[in-house]
């Protein structure tokens, strides 16, 4: 059977297919439109749909929209309870409840009939408890909102789920983080992991008084009071300089959001005994917090789902009905499943640019030197990831021994010097070179120590506290990386590669070809590798 997952409603629209018995394609419309988290959340946005994405994931399995034999749609507004302060929100439950005449206009030919209405927090739960590598497992779900909670504890046994605990609106840990991110001059519901980057420069003076306002309850809940952040520290404006005060208050956030996180885990395990744990939703994005649950939390195993942001109730509300319908779906084994492009095809894009390049031998080989000579790489391989990370697929590759690569990364790519880069490194030396935090960690989602003995050598990923954000590659999954990883280490001695999202900042990751050439004509990067080709700036600008 066939089964089409869609996410609109509020941001990150996506569409993802499973079809007999495995997921076969997931993508997000940011991808294809070029518009950053593909629309804004406002409630009279919710009748934009993931198009393009959808119409995509039904080519890739070679079906039109008729063969499709049920579709998940990520929200149940028969759910909603109508809050005087939702100014807005019959208009986003009156989109939600025409979403199946708005996917039939879409994609021609599939029946309205068709389309069934998985609440939100449970398309989350099965994007994280079915997709993972587990059959049993808990599973806690964290984010914004959905129609009436922010929050879901349960816990899945042979693929069925038990819902245990559900936060009601308005108390939302994702909302909270919002808030705090608007308030430091970012935008919301877009820029929260900056705010996980600059609690890394600041201390968290004011724990104490956020555990007076946001506390769990003992009972798998939570409530979050207003808080009156000018309190803390001034609100800034976009793009203002921030200040020792705005980390503190982003340290503090951080903090307290790791120990409700902490104690919703707590509470969850003793619940359940489960020994794992699924997690997902917008806050399951937060790797510091992930990696604390993961060292201090009860459950031995942690496994988040790489795209956990609402562009993953796409995947969850296909896996959901497919279980629903007796034909569950295997776990997810890799994250590359969006779009991907033939040799013939890439070669034929670099012939209509008139673009001059190579086709090496060895690629491996070729491009370790260039990294090893200190040069950038754009690296365009296989198919696009699906999620916010990119991990090897569409990224931008350099030396990690180099301090200056860090604010050369950031200029290079027009975003705010505070903010880190990550590194990529061969699953069997991870331990060698990162300490706290899991291996293997293939989706990028947990923060790990760098060693002090390596901290000097890799000093580009290593972020101010110590820390890195590890991608480990496995030679199984991924055989190009793990040369490359392996060439730069012969000539440099490091098996380390700084890796970061192949995009400029305000941008959707590049994702087809015609992106990756523009890109590499708008940014200063040194080489562009698209599939088996290499294309040198000095060869196409001349200098």
């Amino acid at each position: 059977m066939r089964f089409l997952g869609i996410n609109a409603v509020f941001h990150d629209p996506a569409a993802a297919l499973v079809a007999g018995g495995r997921i076969v394609a997931a993508a997000e419309e940011e991808r294809f439109s070029r518009r950053k988290h593909g629309k804004r959340p406002l409630a009279f946005s919710a009748w934009e749909l993931p198009e393009q994405a959808a119409a995509w994931c039904l080519r890739e399995a070679g079906l039109s929209p008729e063969d499709v034999d049920a579709v998940a749609y990520s929200y149940d507004p028969s759910l909603v309870v109508r809050r005087p302060e939702d100014d807005w929100e019959d208009l986003r439950t009156t989109y939600a409840v025409r979403a199946p005449l708005f996917l039939a206009t879409a994609l021609p030919g599939l029946d309205p009939a068709r389309v069934t209405y998985v609440p939100h927090h449970v398309a989350h739960a099965a994007s994280a408890g079915l997709a993972s590598p587990w059959r049993d497992c808990a599973v806690l779900v964290c984010d914004g909102r959905g129609e009436n909670v922010s929050h879901l504890a349960g816990r899945y046994r042979d693929g069925e789920l038990e819902v245990l605990a559900a936060q009601e609106l308005p108390h939302s840990l994702g909302l909270m983080y919002e808030d705090v991110t608007e308030h430091l001059g970012f935008l919301r519901s877009s820029d929260e992991y900056k705010v996980m980057a600059m609690a890394s420069y600041g201390r968290p003076r004011h724990l104490d008084a956020l555990r007076e306002v946001i506390r769990s309850t003992g009972d798998g809940g939570f409530r979050v009071e207003p808080v009156d952040w000018n309190g803390y520290a001034k609100a800034l404006p976009r793009g203002a300089p921030w200040t020792s005060d705005h980390a503190d208050l982003a340290a503090s956030v951080q903090a307290r959001l790791e120990e409700v996180l902490m104690e919703l885990a707590r509470w969850l395990h003793e619940r359940t005994g489960e020994r794992r744990l699924a997690l997902a939703g917008g806050v399951a994005l937060n790797c510091v917090a992930n990696t604390r649950l993961l060292e201090e939390g009860p459950f031995a195993e942690v496994w988040v789902q790489p795209a956990a942001g609402d562009s993953g109730t796409a995947l969850g509300g296909a896996l959901h009905l497919a279980q629903a319908y007796g034909e569950p779906a295997a776990p997810m084994g890799t994250a590359a499943l969006g779009r991907g492009f033939t040799d013939e095809e890439l070669g034929a894009w670099l012939d209509v640019a008139r673009v001059p390049c190579t086709r090496p031998a060895d690629l491996a080989a070729e491009v370790a030197a260039e990294l090893a000579a200190n040069r950038i790489v754009a690296w365009f391989q296989g198919r696009s990831e699906y999620g916010p990370r990119a991990l090897g697929h569409r990224s931008l590759l350099a030396h990690p021994g180099h301090a200056a690569n860090t604010e050369r990364l950031n200029d290079v790519k027009g975003r705010e010097q505070f903010r880190p880069v990550a590194p990529m490194v061969l699953e069997s030396r991870a331990r060698e070179v990162f300490g706290r935090g899991p291996v293997p960690s293939p989706y990028m989602l947990f923060v790990h120590d760098v060693r002090p003995e390596w901290a000097a050598r890799v000093p580009a990923v290593v972020h101010v506290d110590g820390t890195a954000r590890v991608q480990t590659v496995s030679p199984a999954d991924e055989p190009l990386v793990a040369r490359l990883l392996t060439e730069f280490e012969r000539r440099t001695g490091l098996p380390v590669l700084v890796n970061t999202s192949l995009n400029t900042a305000g941008r959707p990751m590049v994702d087809d070809p015609r992106d990756a050439l523009e890109c590499f004509g708008s940014a200063p990067v040194e080489v562009l590798v698209l599939g088996p080709y290499v294309v040198r700036r000095r060869e196409v600008f001349g200098s």
